[in-house]
């Protein structure tokens, strides 16, 4: 059973989602591959190379001319969705939580997907798999991705992506895009995280969404500040008054995670718990995945 508040953030996600997919910014599904797909397109005179299966013989005897029925491939892709849901995405200096904001993305991916008619999975992680629904199409599927989504409580507090990786590696589909939602807080500098994102990003397409808070970018000058680690619980005191070299840092760790993306070829969108981000996403899939 949904409860109330779930139905009011998915009916809201979904009407600014296909708002825009139903706008200039998306196509339909199908690609530009021609063959026999499930979809009809045009009769048009055979060209050498043509399969003769698909040769209209009827229309051919009307017109004194050897035509074939042309039809339009549909795509039929896999997503997989590994969402971080680990203690740091609690954070806010505004209305609205990291992991709010990351679960609105990982909605608004599933919506995307539905539309351009692939399959969508889930993979929830802290420092352990938390919860996994395979991937399959449909609107029911896709509504059951989003109420597991926003209702969702995790058991584990710290974030490890060994895990995650370990998971995405047993799976073994072909054609499968994996996109990582995450705050990176936890990077890939632990050997095993290395060279299981080494061999993972060889064998399929993957993509890191990155979604901090204002005050993980900047912070302002307001003298001593305690801090606590969400997931640790670990206290620490911070002098905000050496502003430059805190900030300097704080851009160093967003870059350097930049260069280790680009090292596995992975592409990454940076997605702050301020800014609208369902155009940016669609424009994504748009120019990646052809939609």
């Amino acid at each position: 059973m949904i409860s109330p508040e779930t139905l009011r953030r998915i009916k809201q996600v979904e009407i600014h989602t296909r708002r825009l997919l139903n706008g200039a910014l998306v196509g339909d599904s199908r690609s530009a591959v021609k063959g026999s797909g499930f979809e009809f397109d045009q009769i048009r005179e055979y060209q050498l190379g043509d399969d003769i299966r698909f040769i209209d013989w009827k229309s051919s005897v009307r017109t004194n001319k050897l035509l074939i029925k042309q039809y339009i491939e549909e795509r039929s892709r896999c997503i997989i969705i590994a969402l971080d849901a680990s203690s740091s995405g609690l954070y806010a200096s505004g209305a609205r939580t990291k992991y709010h904001v990351m679960a609105e993305v990982a909605a608004v991916i599933s919506l995307v997907a539905d539309h351009g008619k692939d399959s969508v999975g889930l993979l929830l992680f802290t420092d352990t798999i938390e919860c996994f629904i395979p991937p399959r199409k449909g609107r029911n599927h896709v509504t059951h991705i989003m109420q597991r989504i926003f209702e969702f409580q995790p058991r584990g507090k710290a974030t490890c992506f060994s895990a995650a990786l370990k998971k995405l590696m047993s799976l073994r589909r072909k054609d499968t895009l994996f996109i990582m939602i995450s705050d990176f807080i936890e990077t890939f500098h632990d050997p095993e995280q290395e060279k299981l994102l080494t061999a993972l990003s060889a064998k399929q397409e993957l993509m890191a969404i990155r979604c901090l808070d204002l005050l993980e970018h900047t912070l302002p000058t307001v003298g001593f500040l305690i801090a606590e680690d969400l997931e640790s619980g670990e206290h620490v005191v911070i002098d905000t008054r050496k502003h430059s070299t805190l900030n300097a840092f704080l851009s160093y760790r967003t870059q350097e995670q930049i260069t280790q993306f680009k090292r596995h070829n992975i592409s990454c969108l940076d997605i702050s718990t301020t800014r609208p981000f369902i155009g940016d996403i669609i424009r994504f899939f748009r120019q990646r995945m052809a939609y």
